[in-house]
């Protein structure tokens, strides 16, 4: 009867600890899969961010290039406004001459 006992113990004890290894290895890989989950959303979350650090500095060199070439176009319109200017002053004075 002992050992009948003893051997039952012995079947419950082995049947634990097969249990004991399963739920230990499950464990492990729901860890391993939640870890993975938790890097890869991490990961897009930078990707995102980073997406959008780069549009805003694209956004910025367009209105940058969009004000230089503003400044240009004034420059040139202020050019031929003085020159328009000039001419018409000569012109004035060269009248002025002749008809004086």
């Amino acid at each position: 009867v002992q050992k009948q006992i003893q051997q039952m113990v012995r079947f419950i004890r082995q049947e634990a600890e097969e249990k004991a290894n399963e739920i230990s290895v499950s464990a492990e890989e729901e860890f391993n899969i939640e870890k993975l989950q938790l890097v890869e959303a991490e990961k897009k979350k930078i990707r995102q961010d980073y997406e959008r650090k780069e549009k805003q500095v694209q956004i910025r060199r367009k209105i940058e290039y969009s004000m230089q070439l503003n400044a240009s176009r004034i420059k040139v319109l202020q050019a031929q406004d003085d020159l328009v200017n000039s001419m018409k002053d000569d012109a004035s004075k060269e009248l002025l001459r002749v008809s004086g």
